[in-house]
């Protein structure tokens, strides 16, 4: 069985708009390290919309874009590459090694977990609220900013209960963020 894996960026005072926080270097090996423990990505119809703007090869391929890093480009070609399972209403199609995931979620996640592998990598934050009501996620990752945002949107927001979580790794970054994974106590 394939665990589902949750992973976000968020400031102190809980915003998680990623454009709140900075990127470096460092922070996008991480991103690809956890790209590299999944066989896919389980999206939202907005994560998938944004990732494909901002990674997503021009043509001709293998060009970049002029506002990407050079060090943004393993990351870039990673999330590329992912094979992209998009749970999307509104969607009629999907491409860019993606499929739609459409009808019961709770059922579509289980089948994708039957699944032999390595895992499955979510992120943003209206599907994986759904997700945790579900009980679906194995492993949340919070890679934690010393920014105060001052704004939303925050992680949970909605939540119907509580979820206890037991803290099994930490991984501090040069940029004083500070990467905590946590499994649900269940």
């Amino acid at each position: 069985m394939r665990p589902l894996r949750y992973s976000i960026n968020v400031t102190l005072d809980g915003c998680c708009d990623h454009r709140a926080m900075p990127a470096d270097e460092e922070l996008h090996r991480h991103a690809v390290e956890n790209l590299e423990q999944a066989d896919a990505l389980l999206v939202g119809r907005v994560t998938y919309e944004m990732m494909e703007a901002a990674f997503r090869p021009p043509a001709p391929a293998g060009a970049r874009p002029a506002s990407m890093e050079t060090w943004m480009e393993p990351f870039a070609r990673t999330i590329d590459a992912a094979k992209k399972y998009v749970v999307s209403r509104t969607l009629d199609h999907v491409d860019w090694n993606a499929e739609l995931v459409r009808g019961d979620l709770a059922k579509a996640v289980q089948q994708l977990k039957q699944e032999s592998g390595k895992g499955l990598l979510t992120g943003g934050v209206t599907l994986p609220l759904a997700l945790a009501e579900l009980g679906l996620i194995d492993e949340y990752e919070f890679v934690v900013h010393p920014r105060l945002a001052g704004h939303g949107p925050t992680l949970f927001a909605g939540l119907s209960q509580h979820i206890d979580l037991k803290l099994v790794s930490r991984l501090e970054f040069g940029s004083g963020a500070v990467a905590l994974r946590y499994e649900p106590r269940r």
